[in-house]
Formats: structure tokens, sequence, C-alpha cells
């Protein structure tokens, strides 16, 4: 009786603990969670790489949620004052030297974001890694010293993504998302990302520097650098306004 007792509980702790875990999909949405959070405040570096020069822009973000975003441009004082409107999928530029809101338009977000090797796509599609694509458990593998989940997501057929192909990896104990590989439609690498440099803001740890590596272009990366995080801050969606564009400070 006692042996059957203890099969018993070892067959419910067993079954308990595959309850309890988590979807791929899941693990994705946690990691894009810790990244956001409900709203979020910063000031960022942003230093593009290039064989013969580098150029350093910084900048203020605000979001909220994963459809809000407003980016300030503060230095270098050729560019400073411009502003970037993300409201769900569409996209705005305010430029100051001209007294103008552009629109920026589908057939320009895949051209690069201030001469950086992001483009206008990246700061809209961001988060949709979630909702856009299917996700499967690759497996794990070890990235920078953590146990990481390897995730492959693959774009839903009637998503209006850029990518054909993402594989991320996840640190399974902290859910930091530390690595991702883009893909086009033709199965060919086009971008590796990389995060490091974990740091405490507020009530988290998160990666506070990534760095992109373009796989055709040797000599060639974005590196920013997150600074004076904030999360879940009291942000209301009217502040995320083409009027409020021109006056950010």
């Amino acid at each position: 009786m006692k042996n059957i007792f203890l099969a018993l509980l070892c067959v419910l702790a067993v079954g308990s603990a595959v309850a309890q875990e988590l979807s791929p999909k899941e693990i994705v949405q946690k990691a894009n969670d810790l990244r956001i959070g409900n709203s979020s405040k910063g000031e960022i570096t942003m230093t593009v790489i290039r064989p013969t020069w580098t150029r350093e822009v910084s900048l203020k973000s605000w979001s909220m949620g994963e459809n809000y975003y407003m980016i300030l441009i503060t230095g270098p004082a050729e560019d400073k004052g411009q502003s970037f409107l993300k409201r769900k999928n569409e996209m705005w530029n305010w430029q100051p030297s001209i007294s103008r809101i552009i629109r920026i338009p589908p057939s320009m977000m895949g051209q690069s974001w201030m001469g950086s090797d992001f483009t206008n796509n990246d700061l809209v599609d961001k988060n949709s890694i979630v909702d856009d694509y299917v996700q499967t458990l690759q497996g794990s593998e070890n990235v920078s010293g953590y146990d990481c989940y390897k995730i492959q997501l693959i774009p839903k057929p009637e998503a209006a993504v850029v990518w054909g192909k993402i594989i991320v990896w996840i640190s399974k104990k902290q859910y930091f998302l530390l690595k991702a590989e883009y893909y086009d439609e033709d199965g060919g690498l086009v971008n590796t990302e990389t995060l490091s440099d974990v740091k405490h803001f507020g009530d988290r740890d998160v990666p506070a520097k990534l760095t992109m590596v373009p796989a055709s272009e040797p000599g060639n990366k974005t590196i920013l650098e997150f600074k004076n995080l904030q999360f879940n801050i009291p942000m209301k969606q009217d502040f995320f306004s083409q009027e409020n564009m021109k006056s950010l400070r």
C-alpha cells in the first residue's frame, strides 16, 4: 500500500510539472513582456559602426503596450528634435527643419532607420513575434553562459511581415531574449541580434545592450545601449499623438 501511495505521488508530481511547462508562444510572450512592460520610458545611445566611420545618435523613447511608441532624437545637432511616432502599424516622422510631419508609407518600411542596421519596419513590428508567427521549440542551447530555449518562429499565412523565419534564444530562468536571427523568405540569414550587459532597472533585470549585425555587410553593426529605463509608469494613449511629436523634450 505504501509503495502504491508513493507511486501515485510521483505520477501527480510529474503531471503537475508538465502542466506548468510553458508553451513556446508563452515563453516568447514572457520575454516580450519583460522587455517592454505595460509602459516604459528610457534614454538610449545608438552607435552606427562602419568600416571607415562611426556615428552616435542619442534619443529618448516612450512606449505603451505593444502598439504605441514615440522616439525623440536628442543628438547630434543636425538631427536633434526629430521625432518618430508609431501607432499600431502606422508610423510618422516629425522633421522640425521643414516643420512637417511625414507619414512613412509601406514602401519605405524596409529602409534603414537613421542610417543604422535597423529598418523602419523593425520599430513597428518588433512585438509581432508573439501574434504574427507560429512558435516551435527547437531545443536548448547555451548563449553567453545562460541555458536558453531555442525557438523557431514561422510567419502565419495571413501575417504582413518581412521575415521568412526568425530564431530566438531565451534564457530559461530569467526569460531574457539573448539572441535572434532573422531570415528572408528564401531562408538566407539577413541579421543577427545579440543582447548582453544585464542591468537592473526599476523592478527588473534586462539586457541593456543590443547589437545588430547584418550578414552580408562585413564590418557593419549597430549598437543600442539602454540607460535610465523605467517600466510600468503612468501613460495615456493621447500622449502618442502627431501634435505631441512637435513638443517633446
